[in-house]
């Protein structure tokens, strides 16, 4: 358990909070370090009932909570599972229970076992897919989804340690078979990063230190384009004139459509920047089209944002936006 870590989470010691346990050495480490250090913590196990260990994993997460004392919650997903998108499904599926639970107990954060090499690999995934600085920061350590509070306090701590802490105080774990399956480009940035240290001498510290500096900026960037865009928003959707977009720097524009997309469809992160300046480009004419649990109208010079299947009239929506102004001048 390192410094930054006890620093972290010190922050959260007089506050309820959720935190989610696969069974995996990260959650599981990260479960032991939290009851330590005497946080008010419920964990919350979801059983997809995709793999024949499915069940076993969810019956150990149980008994170890009750030898920690602490409370234990599992949720089956026992949904029809999609031909295609299995695993973004499965995510959505995982953060929908513990987010719903979430709100249901009055609890506002939800921590997750994300750590340094997950930091990592996704650094490296997004830099290969060309991603823009948002991508390039990587994990951040607090995020939203659906209004709640997401938490990840080990990204400065190397799945190593976490290994190590658990084979010393003989804290069993499972391993997922997937982790060692070279058909994901996670895995074989894993199993082929060694070789920035060895062949360059690009160390994992340095990666880390990069990904600090990129997230400070891109955290000067949003702050400034946050009050932006909540000045377009009203109840659950967005409405505002196509130079909102268009009369700024395309980088801003591309920030500030992602940002709007991200708060409307409820996601913990902006779509990829690739889909954004696709979405950009049709947005210069009359369109309609879904991106990030949104759909998305332009019409004449107005554009709207509604989440995924809500009514996308944007005469209504003016209506609807005149009668809000009048209700505020009054009062």
């Amino acid at each position: 358990m390192n410094e930054k870590f006890l620093d972290f989470v010190r922050t959260f010691s007089d506050t309820p909070v959720a935190v989610a346990v696969s069974g995996g050495v990260d959650s599981v480490c990260l479960l032991h370090w939290l009851v330590l250090c005497g946080l008010n913590v419920t964990a919350l196990h979801v059983n997809h009932h995709l793999r024949p260990s499915a069940d076993t994993e969810a019956a150990y997460v149980s008994d170890l909570c009750q030898k920690l004392n602490i409370p234990c919650h599992i949720f089956d997903w026992t949904d029809a599972k999609p031909a295609s998108g299995l695993e973004a499904a499965a995510r959505d599926a995982r953060y929908r229970f513990m987010t719903d639970w979430c709100h249901d107990n009055g609890v506002e954060t939800l921590m997750i076992a994300h750590q340094a090499d997950d930091q990592i690999e996704t650094f490296l995934m997004n830099l290969a897919r060309g991603s823009g600085l948002t991508g390039l920061s990587a994990i951040r350590p607090v995020t939203y989804r659906n209004g709640i509070q997401i938490v990840r306090p080990l990204l400065s701590t190397f799945r190593s340690e976490l290994i190590a802490y658990c084979d010393a105080n003989k804290i069993k774990y499972f391993s997922d078979e997937m982790n060692d399956d070279e058909s994901y480009t996670r895995v074989k940035i894993r199993k082929n990063r060694h070789l920035l240290s060895e062949k360059l001498g690009i160390t994992d510290n340095r990666i880390l230190l990069a990904i600090e500096n990129l997230s400070r900026a891109s955290d000067a960037l949003t702050g400034d384009i946050e009050s932006r865009v909540r000045s377009v928003i009203y109840d659950d959707y967005a409405l505002f004139s196509d130079s909102f977009l268009f009369d700024v720097p395309r980088h801003i524009g591309l920030k500030c459509l992602g940002m709007l997309i991200q708060i409307i469809g409820g996601n913990e992160y902006q779509p990829r920047l690739n889909s954004l300046e696709f979405a950009l480009s049709k947005l210069q004419e009359n369109c309609k089209f879904t991106l990030g649990h949104c759909t998305v109208r332009r019409f004449n010079s107005q554009i709207l944002i509604v989440p995924e299947g809500a009514k996308t009239s944007i005469r209504k929506k003016n209506e609807k936006l005149k009668r809000l102004q009048k209700k505020q001048k009054q009062q």
